[in-house]
């Protein structure tokens, strides 16, 4: 069963990897490194103050700083435990896809899904009351996340794991959140 999954993974990877051409692999090399996404950061920053304001808007900082860093440091342990090599690695996809990117650590699950989709779920959770349409915040990991994919740096499933893992994760620090922010409003 895991062994059928797996080749139905790398089946949907080289089919996704190969729908990326060489005119658009420099802006999928922006897209992927978070630093280009600061605009964006800084809009949500903005908008986050206007609605929270300066004291609660400190402590949601130091919840998400805390969110990703625990985020960060599960996927690691996963990758370093799971140990599934990445595609531009694998050598049963040597020649059938495009490798505009590589790297040699592990690939399972992708720390790009998982901390954007966490910072995603926690904003999102606190602005969904204030604006009909804060669902949209979900395009930044959908976009960041398929970059890897583009790139030829992580499967599918390694997004799609990397984004459950991540949305539990937003979703729980939220909670814990509602509860201490509750003590300093």
């Amino acid at each position: 069963m895991l062994e059928k999954i797996i080749d139905l993974d790398k089946s949907l990877f080289v089919f996704l990897n190969n729908l990326g051409s060489e005119p658009f692999d420099a802006i999928w090399l922006l897209i992927t490194k978070q630093f280009n996404w600061t605009p964006f950061f800084l809009l949500l920053l903005y908008i986050l103050y206007k609605k929270i304001g300066q004291k609660q808007l400190l402590l949601t900082l130091l919840f998400i700083a805390v969110m990703i860093t625990f985020s960060d440091q599960i996927t690691n342990l996963v990758k370093n435990n799971v140990q599934r090599l990445r595609p531009c690695n694998d050598e049963e996809l040597n020649g059938l896809i495009r490798i505009v990117r590589d790297s040699e650590t592990f690939s399972y699950f992708s720390g790009h899904a998982s901390n954007s989709m966490a910072a995603m779920m926690f904003v999102f959770l606190l602005l969904r009351n204030y604006y009909k349409y804060a669902y949209l915040i979900f395009l930044y990991p959908l976009i960041f996340a398929y970059s890897r994919i583009y790139l030829g740096l992580h499967f599918p499933l390694d997004i799609i794991s990397g984004y459950a893992f991540g949305a539990l994760t937003g979703i729980l620090f939220y909670y814990i959140y509602k509860k201490v922010a509750l003590k300093f409003s």
